[in-house]
């Protein structure tokens, strides 16, 4: 049971892919926070091969992420990082040009939201990225239907979770250096929004 799989991992990894493909330089050293299973860093290792894509999870989601990379065998995915985005301690030290991360915000606290984007702006080098991807509202309003319900879903099992609103993030994210590059809409009401680092 060490590999584990998500379907929406399956189904969200190409159009993510897309923009990535056309968004990311080469070369580039990216970083992902909240690796997850592990599928999203074999699945862009492969079809990037100019990306060096370094994991990153709390250590309980290791375990996946190590058997995703020992059977896909690529050289440009890296082992994973021991990351917790509220500790600043736990961030690398290292420059990143991008800084990609999948379904994290609605995930954790607001609080730790924050300081996700801040430990961010710390690692990206100049003019660096910061691929977001999940659902996001926008002038307070769900997007969706089936949002609103996930949004329920989200608060039930945990308060502080639900998906936050892009203003707010974006507000947060100019106070970090951040400007916004774009927000690109992706399929079943999920959004990909870039920042650029000043």
């Amino acid at each position: 049971m060490t590999k584990q799989f998500s379907a929406a991992c399956e189904r969200n990894s190409q159009p993510i892919l897309a923009v990535l493909s056309e968004s990311l330089p080469d070369p580039a050293r990216v970083l992902e926070i909240g690796s997850g299973t592990g599928q999203h860093a074999v699945y862009f290792g492969a079809h990037l091969p100019h990306v060096t894509w370094q994991t990153s999870d709390l250590p309980q989601n290791h375990a996946s992420i190590h058997a995703w990379m020992n059977e896909a065998g690529l050289p440009n995915v890296l082992p994973p990082l021991t990351l917790d985005t509220s500790s600043a301690d736990h961030w690398p030290q290292e420059q990143y040009d991008a800084v990609f991360t999948a379904n994290t915000c609605h995930i954790m606290a607001w609080e730790e939201v924050c300081a996700m984007f801040a430990g961010i702006a710390r690692v990206l080098r100049p003019g660096g990225l910061a691929c977001v991807y999940g659902p996001f509202n926008y002038g307070g309003q769900f997007t969706s239907e089936s949002n609103a319900v996930f949004d329920a879903s989200l608060k039930a099992q945990a308060e502080h979770m639900g998906i936050r609103d892009f203003e707010e993030v974006d507000r947060m994210a100019t106070g970090h250096g951040l400007a916004l590059k774009r927000d690109y809409e992706m399929p079943a009401h999920n959004r990909l929004i870039v920042w650029r680092r000043a």
